[in-house]
């Protein structure tokens, strides 16, 4: 999770939402990893989430990533949490919940829901204050 509040940093400095996000291999070795370029490269699809998926992909050849881990710094999005379970990644580890758009069990449960074809176990709340922190600071510098 220290690795992804690293690069939440580095979307912070580039005008996006702070979020960075980690790929983990079975065997622990970093796969992939991301943060916020929305603003950078003008991309709707351009969350921390994706982009790490993205590069553990490229990294392991193949888009398919049983059991990887994913930290993320916030919980993900409907479109992130759908990737994830379209990735088979065996596991979501977020850092602070998202009341407002959070897709793994704050208002939906896109990973665990009955429905999917693959479920991802969520563990949430790892480096809770710190993680969420870091949103707050952004957004109370964004509104005024």
């Amino acid at each position: 999770m220290r690795r992804a509040l690293a690069l939440a940093d580095r979307a912070a400095a580039a005008g996006d939402v702070p979020v960075g996000a980690v790929v983990v291999g079975p065997d622990g070795t970093v796969l992939g990893e991301g943060w916020n370029v929305r603003e950078a490269q003008g991309d709707p699809t351009g969350h921390a989430e994706v982009v790490a998926l993205r590069a553990a992909a490229a990294a392991s050849g193949s888009w398919r990533l049983e059991g990887c881990d994913l930290v993320v710094t916030m919980e993900p999005c409907p479109m992130c949490a759908g990737a994830l379970v379209l990735a088979r990644v065996a596991r979501v580890v977020l850092g602070a919940w998202d009341p407002k758009l959070g897709a793994c069990g704050s208002v939906w449960d896109v990973p665990r829901d009955r429905r999917v074809t693959h479920r991802v176990e969520v563990v949430g709340g790892v480096l809770e204050d710190e993680c969420g922190e870091v949103v707050r600071r952004f957004f109370a510098g964004h509104r005024g």
